[in-house]
């Protein structure tokens, strides 16, 4: 097991969204209540604070604006890429404080997260307004401006605290980019479907670019194929939405992987309030039906099933996470 990641292993963390637009609340939120805090994202603050334009701020030296359909890349930087980066640095120094608050500055894991390549290929425009899913050419060169954005993004986050940097990438186009169900521009000029080699190619670039641990998040259907072929630690996944089509593919990265990530916990308020064992109950159905031992629910991480910016608070989901822990860990001895 990579010493690092020790503290990821059997814990509890969030995935990155959290709801409100007050960085200083959710960064002092989540360094009190984890072990292994996380870089909050607040898309409630609007345009430039989502996952998409959050990406779109890291990457270096390709320009970006918004159009009237989205984020668009390959113009001059206009009024949203100044209030992008404005939102990171808040969040940054919002983090920084709370960590030094905390007194845990100097060590520790933090996990930042950031979208994918395939993902932010799937989300940007080019100048012309296609997807930049369409040009291969360009596919590569996010990823490479990606790459270069997150080398600058972890050695930042470690001058701040001192701390060990875990890194995320939010996956959930995966699945679109692969077998080609990107939206396009026009019916008449489809995206067409990126094979498994090269989606695995293109984002293997970035994970082997990046000097720290790289977790995939994938909240959306999965494709195994290319998630076996890239040299990830470990993945994040809603353990709620896994079916028999999935067993393989899990139980590989189960038991190659250092971090095996079970989403559980409710990211918005139900109707009614479930117990923490029948939220717990499809990690421990999943492990049976897949054949991996009950003891190794206890090296799992318990995270909310996706990001929870609509959910009344952080707080509530976070314990939810932390009493399906106890609940897997029971189950562990059995």
């Amino acid at each position: 097991m990579s010493d690092p990641l020790a503290p990821l292993v059997g814990g509890v963390t969030g995935i990155g969204s959290v709801p409100g637009t007050d960085p200083r609340e959710a960064a002092a939120t989540v360094v009190g209540e984890l072990e292994v805090p996380f870089l909050p994202e607040l898309p409630d603050r609007g345009i430039g604070a989502d996952m998409i334009g959050r990406g779109a701020g890291l990457l270096v030296d390709i320009g970006f604006d918004v159009s009237t359909t989205g984020y668009r890349i390959g113009v001059p930087d206009g009024r949203v890429a100044r209030l992008t980066a404005d939102y990171l640095e808040r969040d940054l120094d919002a983090f920084e404080e709370a960590y030094e608050v905390a007194r845990r500055r100097g060590g520790g894991l933090v996990k930042a997260q950031v979208a994918g390549p395939l993902t932010l290929g799937a989300g940007l425009e080019l100048p012309n307004g296609h997807r930049v899913a369409r040009d291969r050419g360009a596919m590569r060169d996010v990823a490479a401006s990606l790459a270069e954005g997150l080398i600058r993004h972890v050695a930042d986050l470690r001058r701040r605290l001192g701390a060990d940097v875990v890194l995320q990438l939010d996956e959930p186009s995966l699945w679109s980019v692969v077998h080609g169900t990107v939206p396009a521009l026009t019916k008449l000029d489809p995206v067409r479907a990126v094979p498994a080699p090269e989606a695995a190619e293109i984002l293997a670039s970035v994970v082997e670019a990046v000097d720290a641990p790289v977790l995939l998040h994938l909240c959306g259907p999965i494709d195994w194929d290319v998630v076996r072929r890239v040299p990830v630690d470990g993945a994040l996944l809603d353990a709620t939405r896994l079916t028999a089509a999935d067993y393989e593919g899990f139980g590989e990265l189960a038991e190659s992987r250092t971090v095996v990530g079970l989403g559980l916990a409710p990211a918005t308020p139900a109707p009614r309030r479930r117990s923490p064992a029948d939220l717990a109950a499809p990690a421990i159905r999943l492990y049976d039906e897949v054949g991996l031992p009950r003891r190794d629910l206890t090296r799992a991480t318990v995270t909310p099933v996706c990001g929870s910016p609509g959910s009344p608070g952080i707080r509530p989901i976070l314990d939810a996470c932390k009493e399906i822990r106890a609940v897997l860990a029971e189950a562990s001895a059995e």
